[in-house]
């Protein structure tokens, strides 16, 4: 029998650890991805403000198919549907690969590359939808509800591992094999996970409302949301942290024009989130984070606020690195709070629902926020944009502490029970 507070309860269940291999190489291509683009941006248009349009780029599409994707996912078969998603992640990647290639910049201008980037976002946008509601969904299929909070550790660990590590990957690839070499190893990546799908058993379909009206299931999933605090107020609260806390994509920018340390300083920046990560993965199995769950969060967001206004008024590279080792401690705690409540609070037949709702709140808040920040960097320049991201984070959370005073009181010890 599992013991309550196994750290390792998760990771008996072998099709689960396949499940984090497959994670850890989507998300570590996908962030990738996204550095090696926003690099190349860069040093295409030397604006910040373009910085900001990738994440624009992706977050239309992304929202606009969020809800309709959930309602998909809860209705169909999730492994053929998780499948189908790096499927057409793998094409996407395939298209950066062309678009970065020699041969393109040779025959191409910079404006015709430009927009052919863009357009490859926009495409990855509408296959991100997809991956939210899937994975929430097939973690719960894959393990026993008892060992939700240790399987949302794992996962959300693994996934924020691997999303700093991937930028860090990046800026280190960028300086050793160049941009298309860069691509190249994340269409590797992707590949390789498309493989391990073969490890994923296909799973039963909970919904007993097959074939019901895509609109009223849809009222319904949203209607779950909005009925349950627990769950509005923490993707809610991370959502305006993310959002204001995109200042992480102006890294470029510090890295080339601030601190001055280029593409293997570039890399530094980016690896020091994927160290405090590694402590948060190393150490959260260990740690319950049920009990006393409202007050974690509120606490972990705060230092997630402190850890980015220090980062954007220093011009001290070793200050910076601190600061953003902070950062990935602080986002990696967060993070897996507010999964663990998701999966704890929601039943089998919403699942796929309520993931695109937190996707809209929190997940499509990253590129919004990097577009924040482009934005905000280009009216009122770089270093007040993220001190003001980081003031915004803060005053977020003393909102929430006031407004939803019984939020720091929310305890799920409970709910695994």
């Amino acid at each position: 029998m599992i013991k309550r507070y196994d750290p390792y309860a998760a990771l008996k269940f072998k099709e689960f650890n396949f499940f984090l291999i497959i994670r850890f190489l989507l998300v570590l291509g996908w962030s990738m991805q996204f550095i090696i683009i926003e690099w190349e941006v860069y040093n295409l248009t030397k604006d910040p403000l373009s910085l900001g349009i990738i994440g624009l780029v992706e977050i239309i599409p992304a929202i606009s198919m969020a809800l309709f994707a959930g309602h998909i996912v809860d209705q169909n078969e999730k492994k053929k549907l998780f499948v189908y998603a790096i499927f057409a992640f793998l094409l996407v990647s395939f298209g950066f690969f062309i678009i970065t290639s020699d041969y393109i910049y040779s025959n191409y201008s910079s404006k015709n590359i430009l927009i052919g980037i863009y357009a490859l976002v926009f495409l990855g946008g509408f296959v991100r939808a997809f991956f939210g509601p899937i994975i929430f969904s097939l973690v719960a299929l894959i393990v026993t509800k008892k060992v939700y909070p240790n399987a949302a550790s794992w996962s959300s660990s693994t996934w924020q591992l691997a999303a700093v590590f991937g930028p860090a990957l990046a800026g280190f690839s960028i300086a050793l094999i160049g941009v298309n070499a860069s691509m190249g190893f994340v269409l590797i990546s992707v590949f390789i996970a498309l493989g391990l799908t073969f490890f994923i058993t296909k799973t039963p379909i909970l919904n007993p409302k097959i074939g019901e009206p895509i609109f009223d299931s849809l009222k319904e999933g949203l209607s779950f949301v909005f009925k349950t605090k627990a769950i509005l107020v923490a993707i809610t609260l991370d959502m305006v942290a993310v959002l204001f806390g995109g200042a992480i994509a102006l890294l470029p920018i510090y890295a080339q024009d601030i601190l001055n340390v280029g593409s293997q300083g570039f890399g530094m920046l980016r690896a020091a989130p994927a160290v405090g990560a590694l402590i948060i993965m190393f150490t959260s199995a260990y740690i319950p984070v049920t009990k006393n769950a409202g007050k974690k969060l509120l606490f972990a967001i705060f230092c997630f606020g402190i850890s980015i206004i220090i980062f954007g008024i220093s011009s001290i590279f070793l200050i910076s690195l601190f600061a953003l080792f902070v950062y990935g401690l602080a986002d990696g705690i967060s993070m897996i709070i507010r999964q663990t409540i998701l999966q704890l609070k929601t039943p089998n037949e919403v699942r796929g629902r309520v993931a695109s709702v937190n996707s809209i709140f929190v997940g499509s808040s990253n590129e919004l926020g990097a577009f924040e920040s482009g934005l905000t960097a280009k009216l009122m320049g770089t270093v007040p944009a993220v001190v003001f991201g980081g003031i915004m984070t803060i005053l977020s959370v003393a909102f929430t502490n006031i407004k939803f005073p019984d939020f720091k009181k929310l305890d799920l010890t409970d709910d695994i029970r």
